[in-house]
């Protein structure tokens, strides 16, 4: 077969009439519009540190998160020992830091993960299906919606005592009705294509059409709530565990070291004591929103580059 070279006055020529020589593939096209965000990549980049950061803790955190050392309390950041400074009870903050991010990043994907997939489940079935199993689950949905969520939550939270593996459950089990109207009505649209009418008529099974054929036309916007989701489950995580009510010490949370830290003399003479572990929840709660805006916009087809 005859290979034809396009040469730059070729290539020119195709530009003109609107023909690409080179076509950009959809991940190009995802890139570049995603770049455009300079917050999205701001707060991608903040993310990949802080992510990097908690992994690592293991290696590059000088102390165990529970050495604890009374004659060095509250010692301000700057020194060579204690690089962050240390809190009441004498414990290097960077090290608590960085096994702190271990756990608030850890409940943050892995309820969101659980949240997102019930979500999916239930909204794919109530969408593709319509009528009255459609009605049933939304009805259920609109039941969860509405009772308040935080005294809700406080509640599981007094009953069943504090743990990561459980703020996990109860945060994945309360958290997927947003998820699941997204992804109905991104059924309930996809549902009449005509690849899907073909699959029907072809014979293919409910189950594979769902989650073979509709799901991954569906991906973007489970992908953006997922990513928006994160932060809010930080947040909440971290409220709880100030208020006393999440992970216990001497497990470090961000939110437990902003608890550790409410008293006012502390907070007059050690200012850096909150402020470290109260700027991390901040910039990683804003950095997975501007991160969910860039993907928001860079996933969505109507958006021009």
């Amino acid at each position: 077969m005859a290979q034809t070279n396009l040469t730059p006055e070729t290539s020119g020529q195709l530009a003109v009439h609107g023909i690409k020589a080179n076509p950009d593939t959809l991940t190009k096209i995802f890139f570049r519009k995603f770049a455009k965000n300079k917050l999205a990549v701001a707060g991608a980049a903040f993310l990949i540190f802080i992510i990097s950061a908690a992994i690592l803790a293991p290696v590059i955190a000088p102390y165990a998160y529970e050495t604890q050392d009374l004659t060095k309390r509250l010692v301000p950041p700057g020194g060579a020992e204690n690089l962050l400074g240390t809190d009441r009870f004498g414990r290097d903050l960077l090290t608590r830091l960085l096994y702190g991010a271990q756990v608030s990043l850890l409940v943050g994907f892995a309820s969101v993960l659980g949240s997102i997939t019930i979500g999916t489940v239930v909204g794919a079935v109530a969408g593709y299906f319509g009528g009255i199993i459609d009605a049933i689950l939304m009805r259920f949905v609109d039941i969860v919606l509405s009772i308040p969520q935080i005294f809700l939550l406080i509640t599981l939270v007094t009953i069943f005592k504090p743990g990561v593996d459980k703020l996990i459950i109860i945060f994945a089990v309360l958290g997927w009705t947003t998820t699941a109207r997204l992804v109905r009505g991104e059924f309930l649209s996809l549902r009449t294509r005509e690849f899907v009418l073909a699959s029907k008529t072809i014979g293919t099974k409910s189950f594979k059409i769902i989650f073979s054929h509709i799901l991954p036309n569906a991906i973007g916007p489970i992908i953006v709530s997922a990513t928006l989701s994160v932060g809010g489950v930080i947040l909440a995580e971290s409220t709880l565990s100030y208020l006393g009510l999440g992970i216990q010490p001497p497990t470090a949370s961000w939110g437990n070291m902003l608890q550790d830290a409410q008293n006012f003399t502390i907070l007059l003479k050690s200012p850096w004591y909150p402020l470290l572990p109260g700027s991390l929840i901040l910039l990683t709660v804003l950095a997975f929103n501007f991160v969910g805006d860039g993907l928001r916009d860079a996933l969505d087809p109507k958006v021009n580059e």
